[in-house]
């Protein structure tokens, strides 16, 4: 496989000042750094990115996440490693992502379970965080960005 064309965050550097604007945002929402890292994974599997998928892991890894949750983060509702506020998070952020498989995109049981773990702040560092994965894998996607070759372009969220 090999990219289209460069990450377009590299060709149009001024891009990245908002961009890590945008993700220490989410990060001071209250929404645990953890979860959000989670969430960052399951959401790039679920849309298929591979580079988002590779630097989710080191990163999650790095922050000294088990392999055991790194391995079953795609089947977390089978799994028992995950806390009830983590199913939650992941609960929501497959749906807000697969917002086209059903009628009622985000049921309210999804929601109501999110906010009985979150409060309003975190809630909204969670679907903000979802909707800037749910950007980034669309352009690596599109741009067929290799895992791997986004070490660089892995915005500094602190």
């Amino acid at each position: 496989m090999k990219a289209r064309m460069k990450n377009p965050a590299m060709l149009m550097p001024d891009i990245m000042q908002p961009i890590h604007a945008l993700l220490g945002t989410v990060r001071k929402s209250g929404a645990p750094a953890r979860t959000l890292e989670l969430v960052h994974l399951r959401v790039s599997q679920i849309n298929g990115c591979s580079a988002c998928i590779d630097m989710g892991a080191r990163e999650l890894r790095k922050a000294g996440e088990t392999d055991e949750r790194l391995f079953a983060v795609a089947a977390w509702r089978e799994a028992p490693y995950f806390t009830d506020a983590e199913r939650a998070a992941l609960a929501l952020a497959e749906a807000a992502t697969r917002l086209s498989d059903r009628a009622d995109p985000v049921p309210d049981d999804v929601w109501e379970e999110a906010a009985r773990h979150y409060d309003e702040p975190a809630l909204a560092g969670l679907v903000l965080h979802v909707a800037l994965i749910n950007c980034f894998n669309r352009v690596n996607v599109t741009t067929r960005q290799i895992a791997g070759s986004m070490k660089e372009a892995r915005p500094d969220p602190r």
